[in-house]
């Protein structure tokens, strides 16, 4: 759920909806056999891109590529919930009582969307494709609306990661739960994107899948990677703030890309599992900067549905760099945690 933007002299990044543009100049070289190399593509039912510095004696940027798409294809098989083969809706069709032997990389992230469960008191969890579904947002969903008492009542028998256990290599479930990676899906793949690139040599680059992002290193003029904070609009995409990123994945979480109205409201596609319904505050959006683009991942989502007083109180205890966006009578207020400030060099007052 992103809404982070990249801004240089050279390139414009734009999110989990957009694409990457590459303006002449890009790809010239130091003189000293350095050049920079830029490729994407589609990924995830949105976009991938990774853009690099090749010095002298790194492997070919087609190789590059292939490792990369590679990655990509393998998160897709594994953690897609868009096709029916993969290897977690393999394991959701399955009815309660089942287990299922599943990659390590299915057991990894539920062990992390079960530590954000309890961290959030059950706010935050990863079983909530069904709800998903009822209210129109999901792989399955058929018509955005709200549903009515029974139906919700029903559906939340199958909501819960305390109906999901690991026994050795297997995921075993109690009920009829269907587990839902996208809050955490695109950071573990740039996290594993990174530690590839890292591997190959290529220390400067910077590499991102539906938005979420992680920058390591300096571009081939020797200046930061520089990440515009995208303004939570609908109808437009408008910088907040700039920043510098090395060495960190970033994730936004926001209500401005998919939602309904009904009534005045806007129901969008963050839930409350607890309640079982979209979350409903004035918090428009969160941007978390982390070491791990994983857990930038799930920590904004997680922040998203706490809502704007729980989110503050819980960064700042946990010592989380987030930026909050707050929807107002006048526009947009905007917060930012201490971590935040030391991380990025910027201060709001």
């Amino acid at each position: 759920m992103a809404g982070a933007v990249l801004q240089g002299d050279e390139e414009l990044l734009i999110g989990r909806w957009g694409w990457l543009v590459v303006l002449a100049g890009i790809l010239s070289g130091c003189g000293n056999g350095d050049s920079m190399e830029s490729f994407g593509g589609p990924a995830m039912g949105s976009t991938w891109s990774v853009k690099y510095v090749r010095h002298a004696g790194l492997a070919e940027p087609a190789i590059v590529r292939s490792e990369v798409e590679g990655i990509l294809s393998e998160v897709d098989q594994q953690l897609s919930t868009y096709r029916s083969d993969s290897d977690i809706e393999r394991f959701n069709a399955l009815p309660a009582d089942s287990c299922r032997a599943v990659p390590a990389s299915v057991l990894e992230l539920v062990r992390v969307g079960e530590q954000l469960a309890e961290q959030s008191e059950g706010t935050y969890d990863l079983t909530v494709e069904p709800l998903m579904n009822l209210w129109g947002f999901g792989p399955q969903g058929r018509e955005e609306k709200i549903p009515d008492t029974a139906a919700l009542a029903e559906v939340m028998q199958r909501v819960g990661h305390q109906h999901l256990r690991i026994e050795g290599d297997q995921l075993c479930k109690d009920a009829a739960v269907e587990v839902d990676f996208n809050s955490i899906a695109a950071g573990y793949a740039v996290d594993t994107i990174a530690a590839r690139l890292d591997a190959m040599g290529i220390h400067d680059y910077l590499a991102e899948a539906t938005g979420e992002l992680k920058a390591k290193g300096k571009k081939l003029d020797g200046s930061p990677w520089r990440i515009a904070l995208e303004e939570p609009r609908d109808d437009q995409q408008v910088a907040e703030r700039i920043i510098n990123v090395n060495g960190y994945g970033v994730s936004t979480s926001g209500d401005y890309r998919n939602y309904f109205l009904h009534d005045g409201r806007r129901y969008s596609h963050t839930f409350d599992a607890r309640s079982g319904a979209p979350v409903l505050h004035d918090l428009a959006s969160v941007t978390v900067i982390h070491p791990s683009a994983l857990m930038a991942d799930g920590l904004s989502t997680l922040l998203l549905i706490l809502g704007p007083e729980r989110a503050w109180d819980y960064a700042e205890k946990h010592d989380i760099a987030a930026f909050f966006v707050m929807r107002a009578d006048t526009g947009f207020v905007i917060r930012t945690t201490q971590a935040f400030e030391r991380l990025s060099g910027t201060k709001t007052d």
